[in-house]
């Protein structure tokens, strides 16, 4: 998983290199970049059922697999982006998602 933070970091840093925003604006358009890429995934996969009327099916499974590790990487380097010590950030929150949901169910 070291691997990936370090991919995730360089590119954060690589976009603020070649942003002309500061603070919070430059948060603001991954935010957006964020949702585009979210309607991306939901595009495939009405390609993927066939529901689109003018293309059909326009796309496979694996085209909304790919689309949704662009939101997960899209996700992750907008946390990047936001400072802090990413990777410890979101190990935190996802211990606190299995806490607070992969509980045992009582009987």
């Amino acid at each position: 998983m070291d691997e990936t933070w370090d991919i995730i970091n360089s590119l954060a840093a690589q976009l603020d290199s070649r942003s002309t925003r500061q603070g919070q604006e430059r948060w603001l358009v991954q935010i957006v970049k964020l949702q585009e890429e979210v309607g991306e995934v939901a595009e495939a996969a009405i390609g993927a059922l066939g529901e689109n009327p003018r293309k059909g099916y326009s796309h496979s499974w694996d085209d909304v697999r790919a689309e949704a590790c662009d939101v997960i990487t899209t996700g992750m380097v907008l946390l990047a982006r936001m400072g802090g010590d990413p990777r410890q950030l979101f190990e935190e929150h996802l211990r606190r998602l299995a806490a607070r949901d992969l509980r045992p169910e009582r009987g």
